[in-house]
């Protein structure tokens, strides 16, 4: 059962997982509170600043026309006060209230930022709800669109809502300086509006000459340099935090403590960028969407370095490379990634309106800075984004086919280090097999479990989905559900998850997995592609499942052998995409759905030996949802089969696609 994150046994349980060396910098850290509780410093008086961080002459120019128009649509609904923040909309965006949650009604407190028991819905509201325009990436797009019509209004509005939020929250008091990721984000959010905004006349008065400006910059990066993610917590928030670091130093480095601030946050984003990536480039969180971030992130402060001159280590580029080069190789046919681990759609720098595609974005931007390799997938789309930030970024001197740059050869599909095999198929068959770690560092905070769990997609619809993540803090019984082996399309024993969780971002007890196949090349009889692994997460017994693809049957096998010597409860389940339609009959289900106007079909032969039912929408308790986006859920049908293992037994289930 998931304890309450702030209680005194969550506590424990979170210390038990910190080493020695993060229990020492955690109470240094609490040393550190209690002196700047006392007092609170001026900012360094700066005269004569200048912004040179700008974009290159004839920027503007090359961004698509279809994407500007998309820009502006989305600027012109945020000038009209109406956004979308995690599945509710507001129309309060013309004045925002930034400590207010329109979801729960509940306002954070204006309180010293030390004193705001931010985990608690209770006191806070939704935090997330509250944190997200404060990021300042709507005021980004509104920046861009005034760099990209030179309509004025755009920066207008930017102008009264930064004056606006600096205003009501002055440093170290409220929700807003309670957490480094937010900071971070917002530090480069700050950058590119800056930058966008050059060539308005009040682009000067509002930054650099701007005494409050001035304190919130210089305020954001004393807390950064102070308060960095440690340890066991050193994962996406620590390169946000670099990152937003390294921005401000570099574009606004007019600050006694500039240049220190810089070295430190380029030694720390090489190291946490490093830290945070397999060697195979994906990302050791093994949650999809933080591979996103990540790499939005590391690009965006790449981007600010080559702006400034300043040299980077030399690992920092390889690092971006591979994890481009790995989100290439892992997608499906339509360019989504697979949905893995926790995803709260959080984005790294934000320059683009609503319906252009993220991922096809971040390999335009890598295929202009690091070359795109044959094998990789057509992007047809167009954004905003890569072509103002490819023009800050130096090209990567060592591009495709370069000697002394390994990039993969033809396209990878199973990837070691990570747990992650695809399969692919005709028709566009495209299946994801989990036999990863169980999360990043001690607490594996983003992982779900959700080990030897297949997704199936047919031409980019989800057929065997994931159903994704809903919700972080307030509503545990839904967290739990979401980061549940039931809420995954795996084998469920004596009812119990693989892992053992002690808080929503923690885990006390994680499966171990291990890779026993991994046939992807297609050379085996009639091209059939094969996994199998296990995981030791139900000791003394082991979940071992076998997964193959057939093209010539257009049939994806499914084998799962529980072994031991004890009689076991076991449910298996499959979790259909919400465009998937089910007839339920016995062990047999026939689905449908429709793509781009034509109908398609498959049947689903469930094992005999267990007893299936079909689930959908239910909340008590939780059971047959999909999650789209962080704070979204919809009705999806979840096939459960239930019964018993009594030793060592098998359960075969075998999807078949029609023509």
């Amino acid at each position: 059962m998931t304890a309450r994150s702030g209680s005194a046994g969550w506590y424990l349980r979170r210390l038990s997982r910190m080493g020695p060396r993060e229990v020492a910098g955690r109470a240094r850290d609490t040393v550190r509170r209690r002196q700047w509780r006392a007092s609170l410093p001026d900012a360094p008086q700066v005269r004569g600043a200048r912004f040179t961080a700008v974009l290159p002459a004839g920027a503007v120019a090359t961004v698509p026309p279809d994407a500007v128009k998309r820009l502006v649509a989305e600027a012109d609904r945020l000038l009209a006060g109406h956004a979308e923040f995690f599945g509710v909309s507001r129309d309060d965006l013309a004045d925002p209230d930034w400590s207010f949650d329109p979801k729960t009604g509940r306002r954070a407190p204006r309180v010293h930022a030390f004193d705001v028991p931010y985990r608690d819905e209770e006191a806070v509201g939704d935090i997330k709800q509250i944190w997200e325009p404060s990021r300042h990436q709507y005021l980004t797009v509104l920046a861009a669109a005034y760099a990209l019509t030179g309509d004025e209004r755009y920066a207008e509005r930017v102008d009264a809502h930064l004056r606006s939020w600096w205003a009501g929250n002055p440093p170290l008091r409220g929700v807003h300086w309670t957490s480094g990721i937010e900071l971070g984000i917002r530090l480069v959010s700050w950058v590119w509006i800056r930058r966008l905004l050059d060539g308005w006349p009040g682009a000067a008065v509002l930054f650099e000459d701007n005494p409050v400006a001035l304190e919130q910059i210089w305020h954001h990066q004393r807390w950064l340099a102070a308060f960095p993610s440690r340890g066991s917590s050193a994962n996406n928030h620590a390169v946000a935090e670099a990152a937003g670091q390294l921005a401000a130093s570099c574009a606004f480095g007019w600050f006694p403590s500039s240049a220190r601030w810089r070295a430190d946050a380029l030694r720390s984003l090489e190291r946490h960028l490093r830290g945070n990536t397999f060697l195979s480039g994906l990302n050791r969180e093994l949650a999809t969407e933080y591979h996103g971030l990540v790499l939005e992130l590391g690009l965006a402060a790449l981007a600010e370095a080559d702006a400034a001159n300043v040299p980077v280590p030399a690992t920092v580029r390889p690092v971006l490379l591979r994890m481009t080069d790995a989100l290439a190789a892992v997608v499906d046919n339509r360019l989504r990634p697979p949905r893995q681990g926790d995803a709260d759609d959080g984005h790294g720098l934000v320059l683009d309106g609503e319906g252009t595609d993220r991922w096809g974005s971040l390999l335009a931007t890598g295929d202009a800075v690091f070359g795109r390799l044959d094998w990789w997938p057509a992007v047809t789309g167009t954004d905003v984004r890569t072509p103002l930030l490819t023009a800050l970024l130096r090209p990567y001197p060592e591009r495709a086919g370069a000697p002394g740059v390994s990039r993969p050869a033809s396209r990878p599909s199973h990837f070691a280090d990570a747990g992650m095999t695809v399969l692919r198929g005709p028709e566009e068959i495209w299946c994801r097999c989990d036999s990863g770690p169980h999360g990043f560092l001690s607490i594996a905070a983003h992982a779900h479990a959700d080990a030897l769990s297949v997704e199936v997609r047919h031409d980019g619809v989800d057929v065997l989905a994931d159903p994704g993540t809903f919700c972080y803090h307030g509503q545990p019984e839904w967290r739990r559900y979401f980061r549940s082996t039931l809420g995954h399309n795996t084998l469920e024993l004596d009812g119990a998850d693989q892992s053992v969780s002690g808080g929503p971002f923690l885990w006390t007890r994680q499966a171990r997995s291990r890779v026993l196949v991994a046939e992807t090349s297609g050379a085996g009889e009639g091209g059939t592609v094969r996994w199998a692994a296990e995981h030791d997460g139900y000791g003394p017994g082991v979940h071992r499942r076998r997964v193959e693809l057939s093209p010539a049957s257009r049939e994806l096998t499914v084998v799962d052998e529980v072994r031991g010597d004890q009689r076991r409860a076991v449910r298996l389940a499959f979790h259909l995409g919400p465009a998937i339609t089910a007839d339920l009959v016995g062990n047999r289900a026939a689905l449908s759905w429709s793509r781009d106007g034509e109908d398609r079909s498959a049947v689903l032969e469930l094992p005999e030996g267990l007893s299936w039912t079909a689930h959908r929408g239910e909340s008590d308790p939780p059971l047959g949802w999909y999650s789209a986006g962080f704070g979204r859920r919809e009705p999806a049908t979840t096939l459960v089969g239930s019964g018993f293992a009594d030793g060592t037994q098998e359960f075969t289930t075998v999807l078949g696609f029609r023509g």
